[in-house]
Formats: structure tokens, sequence, C-alpha cells
């Protein structure tokens, strides 16, 4: 389908899409899990299987293909921030191959509409048809997003205590502000560049009492491209 907005190599965009009809696709942990998995697998340009055939190795076939995958594999996109909630996810990107974020989304969606509709027993299409991608064009915005994508899950009433959501696994704030590497996929140098430590960036995640109100500025942003 013909996308309104171009996508440019070299350039950060908050990245976004939903489940047809808002159905909950996330249903339980091996869910989560298998999603987490998958974009780590299709950040790279060529991984030469599909994930599908990639998972049905032996373990250790797996973690030897992997490895290597992790070692000479060349990255489409540059993962900044990411979030899952039940019907929806989120990305911050950098795109660093000519069409790597289209290859990567739509790996992501296909290969894991593919596993939940085997599991659920359905078929059709999972995800809307087109995703968004809205291009970050300052540093203030890019902070912006960041905060907003790490907040979702308290927006969108999946922890009720704002101080839960470091322990929420399915976002990339837990990996920031704990220093585990509870992924490996999530590029970190560029948020942690603008904090000189990481009570710094707690600070500016959470120590905005009004910020939930300042959501909605953001998703009249999201509506409007």
């Amino acid at each position: 389908m013909y996308r309104k907005h171009p996508i440019f190599s070299n350039q950060i965009y908050h990245v976004f899409n939903r489940s047809v009809a808002s159905l909950p696709i996330f249903n339980e942990n091996s869910d989560y899990v298998r999603m987490c998995r998958i974009i780590d697998y299709y950040r790279f340009v060529d991984p030469g299987l599909r994930f599908s055939h990639y998972n049905r190795l032996d373990m250790e076939s797996r973690n030897t293909y992997l490895e290597k995958l992790h070692q000479e594999g060349k990255k489409q996109v540059s993962i900044y921030s990411f979030c899952l909630i039940p019907n929806h996810f989120h990305f911050t990107l950098k795109e660093t191959e000519e069409n790597g974020i289209q290859r990567f989304i739509g790996n992501i969606q296909n290969s894991y509409a593919k596993y939940f509709n085997t599991k659920n027993k359905r078929n059709g299409s999972l995800f809307q048809e087109m995703f968004k991608a809205i291009r970050i064009e300052s540093d203030e915005y890019f902070l912006q997003v960041t905060r907003y994508i790490h907040l979702n899950p308290y927006s969108s009433f999946m922890v009720k205590k704002i101080e839960d959501l470091v322990n929420y696994k399915w976002s990339s704030l837990g990996e920031y502000l704990t220093r585990k590497e509870n992924f490996g996929f999530i590029d970190k140098e560029f948020l942690n560049s603008f904090f000189s430590s990481t009570e710094k960036l707690s600070q500016f995640t959470f120590d905005q009492a009004d910020y939930q109100k300042k959501l909605k500025e953001i998703e009249h942003f999201i509506k409007e491209n």
C-alpha cells in the first residue's frame, strides 16, 4: 500500500501499530516472549532463515545460529525503545538500511501473526493494514516520545502505580533503569547520552505528576498523521 509519508534512512521514527478491532494479541507471557524473540531476530537485514524455521532447530543449534547473527549480522534498524501492550506495540527506531523499517515491521507482524493464528486456530489479518511511522525531527521530541512509550503501560492501566513501571517486563524502560540486558536488542547509548546518570533518566520519566495529561497532546499528534 502507498505510504503517505516516505521513510528515510538514518532518520529516527516513532513506529506503532495495533491489532485489528483492538483484538488482544498478547494473552500470556509466552506470547510476549515470542514477539521479543522475533524482534531480536528480524532487526537484522537477512537472518538467512525464516524465524519459524530457525525456531524448529534444537536449542544448541538455535543458540549458535543467534550468536553468529549477533556477531556478524547487519542491522537494518536500531531500536532505542519499545513497549508491547495487549493490543498494540510502540518503537522508536532508526533506519540503518534502506527500507529497513518497512522490512522489520513487515517481518515481525507476519511472523507473529502466523504464530498467533496457528496457536489460536484463527485465520485472517492480525494487525491493521499499515503501521504508522512518524519522523522524529528533534532531540526534544525524541525524549518526549520515548517517555510516552515508557509510560504507556501506566496510561493503558497495565500497571496501577507509576513506580511499578520499571518492573513491567515488555518494555525497554526496565533495561535502561536497572542496567540489566533483558532483551539484548536495545541500543541504549543515544537515550543515555541525554542524561548524566540513571537517576536523571528515572527522574525525567517519573517525576512529573502532570505528564499523563500531556500524553493526550502526543496522542493527538499521532492521530493527525
